[in-house]
């Protein structure tokens, strides 16, 4: 008399259902995670192809900035002379003018780390996506 050593089929089905959920979920997560890398690497190519011309641009900037500077400061020096000797001393100009541009410039790096910290590294759309699978996950058990 022979013996089935196997299990009914509906325990056989409901094994291979319960593995086909656990396996899609893993892809499922695979592929989100995937997608999160593939999104912050387009951020970062995108933030690095921006970087390159800022940073020229910053550079001839500043050799400007530096520039305008010298003529603001005998400009002012030159104004302030006529006949006789300079009401401002020469090393007075420097000081008004570079004063000046370092209360401009505090300014702007205020503004600069303001736009920073309203910058998100990882990508909202990506990241919701994830934390719904992570919630389903857990509230499911």
């Amino acid at each position: 008399m022979a013996t089935d050593l196997h299990s009914p089929p509906e325990q056989q089905s409901l094994t291979g259902i319960v593995s086909g959920i656990v396996h899609d979920f893993q892809t499922l997560m695979t592929q989100q995670l995937e997608m999160v890398r593939a999104e912050v690497r387009s951020d970062w190519d995108k933030a690095k192809h921006a970087a390159i011309p800022m940073a020229i641009g910053a550079g001839l900037s500043l050799m400007g900035g530096i520039l305008m500077c010298f003529m603001l400061v005998h400009l002012l020096h030159w104004a302030v002379s006529p006949p006789e000797p300079a009401g401002i001393p020469l090393w007075g100009c420097f000081a008004l003018i570079g004063g000046a541009f370092v209360i401009a410039g505090g300014a702007m790096l205020a503004a600069g780390f303001a736009r920073l910290r309203n910058f998100h590294a990882l990508p909202e759309k990506s990241a919701d996506a994830l934390k719904e699978n992570v919630q389903w996950l857990t509230n499911s058990k």
